[in-house]
Order: C-alpha cells, then structure tokens, then sequence
C-alpha cells in the first residue's frame, strides 16, 4: 500500500509518525502541539520495544523529528535538506537544536523521518554530520526516508487508519503535471506575449466586481493587471488554436482541479492575494518545470489568466 505522503498537511504526517513510533518504541511515545517544539516533534524516555532490535533496543530518551514536504520526488540528499557548509538547511537548522538537548542531558537517541528519498550516501553523510556536530553515537541516530516508511506501513497496518489519513482533511494541494504541460507548450512555441490585447469574453465577471467577491485586495490587484493582463490576448489565442486541442485540454483540467480545491478550502485564507501566493509557491515548490526560471513568470501569466477569464475564483451569478 502506497501513501501520497506530499498530499498530506504538516500535522497528518506528525501523527503519522508519532503513531509509527509508538509501535516502534512504545506507546508512551508523546507527540508535542504545534509550535515552537525546540527540535522535537515526538518525545519517549525508557526502553524501546522494537528498534533498533529487539535484542539490543535503545534505552533513555530518543527524539524523534518528523519533517514534511510538499513536494514530489524529493531527496534527504538535495542542497535545501542538507549541505555540509550550509546552516540554511533543515538539517543545519536542526543541528543546533540537537546539540542543546544533548547539552542539557534530554537527548540520548534521535530519530528523523521524512517523506523524502533516501540514498545510503546521503543517509551516511547526514549520519555522520550530526554525531560530529553534535556529539551523538552514530548508532544512537536514525533516518527514515520514504521507501523504509512504506515498509513500515506495510508492517503496522493500523498506523495509517489511526492516523485518519483522509483526503477531506489535507490542506489546498493541487497536482503541477498538467500546467507544466500547458507551460511548457506555451514556452516551447515562443508565443508573444508582448501584443495588445483585444476584447475579453463576453461572457465574465468585470475585474473590479472579480476582486470584491473574492476578496482580493486593490494593491494585489493592480499588479497583477499591470504585470500580466498584456498576457492575457496571447494565451487565449494560443489555446484557441485547433492544433492546442490537447493543451486546451490540459488548461482545463488544471482550471478544474484549482477551482474545485479552492472551493473547499477557501475558508483557510485571509483573502485571494493568500490563495494566488499559496498556490504558486505550491506549485514551483512541487514541479521542476514551473520553478524553472524562465517559466516562473509565465507559470504567474497563467494563474492570471484563470482568474481574469473566470476559470478560477467567485463569479457574479448569472441569472441573479
């Protein structure tokens, strides 16, 4: 059985793992609440039932860290995780945290999982940079990188259906694959983006009206209009050509997925400018593609022209 681990929010994965862990070490393992946790997610103190092993488990107190990404495919191994020279990383930012529990004698073993891919140089490398920096056994530490999770998913059945792990409870995530596609074709037949626009639809909510019930704010507004609007005429153009019927169609499934999620999870935002945000740092964040930097703005122009061609977002009711 296969989770999509990176659809999961931050909170469902630290569930996930502190109800791993008990299995693993025992059922006093203790998850802590959100917020500043001072480089703990999950805390247990005494002898471990099963890890290492049972013929020589762990004994004091181990803690154990759970680090969620978004993104697809991502590795323990990749510079934003782990650099030796590096302390804007998640390991450098946890090694300091390491070393002060173990200063103050509340760290004898510690356990790291994350919905990342786990190689065995990367798995050593880290190892060893957090025994050195913060004077810990290599074999008082631990690494659980996805394929090893998926074993233990297999192994402890229950985990996952403790863990409540259902889909109406994740955060706005939405699948890349389909507007990389459409990015992508864009890119690759050099549409101008730089002509004058002509008339919009006929048939769409005015701007103005748009962003009062959306509840976007003027000055997000008006960048955007001022950036991307010169955008709009082309991609519409672009997609309006019969030879684009495919990318007409994966512009419709994006358009779909996006509207139907921010539907449902429309409540969790302040106003649209934060659901605009969120979904492209989503999407950068998920798709090599998108995050390229010759189509980041080109990613932007056509989240853009969603909105103002009214795929996206509160429209006026037509028959009102």
């Amino acid at each position: 059985m296969k989770f999509a681990y990176e659809d999961l929010s931050e909170d469902q994965f630290e569930k996930l793992i502190v109800l791993l862990c008990q299995r693993l070490l025992g059922l006093s393992v203790k998850g802590f609440a959100k917020g500043p946790d001072g480089g703990r997610d999950a805390k247990f103190v005494g002898t471990a039932e099963l890890h290492p092993s049972t013929a020589a488990p762990w004994s004091g107190t181990v803690i154990v860290q759970a680090k969620h990404t978004n993104g697809y495919n991502r590795h323990f191994g990749e510079t934003d995780f782990y650099s030796a020279n590096s302390k804007d990383t998640v390991i450098g930012k946890e090694v300091p945290r390491i070393r002060k529990l173990r200063k103050d004698n509340q760290l004898d073993h510690y356990m790291l999982f994350a919905n990342r891919r786990l190689a065995g140089n990367a798995d050593q490398n880290i190892t060893q940079h957090i025994a050195q920096e913060c004077g810990l056994p290599e074999d008082s530490i631990y690494l659980c990188g996805l394929e090893q999770l998926e074993l233990f998913m297999k192994q402890f059945l229950e985990v996952p259906i403790l863990a409540d792990l259902d889909p109406i409870d994740s955060p706005l995530i939405v699948s890349p694959d389909e507007l990389a596609i459409v990015v992508q074709a864009i890119a690759n037949h050099e549409v101008d983006l730089s002509a004058v626009l002509d008339a919009p639809p006929a048939n769409r909510t005015s701007y103005e009206a748009k962003n009062s019930l959306n509840n976007m704010t003027n000055e997000y507004a008006a960048a955007l209009r001022r950036r991307y609007l010169k955008d709009t005429t082309q991609i519409r153009t672009f997609l309006a050509a019969p030879e684009n019927l495919e990318i007409l169609k994966s512009y419709e499934a994006t358009a779909e997925e996006l509207q139907m999620k921010i539907i449902s999870k429309r409540k969790d935002f302040q106003n649209f400018d934060a659901v605009m945000e969120y979904l492209l740092d989503l999407l950068f964040q998920r798709d090599p593609i998108l995050r390229q930097k010759q189509h980041k703005r080109l990613t932007r122009a056509v989240l853009f022209y969603m909105y103002w061609n009214c795929d996206i977002g509160e429209v006026e009711d037509a028959e009102a």
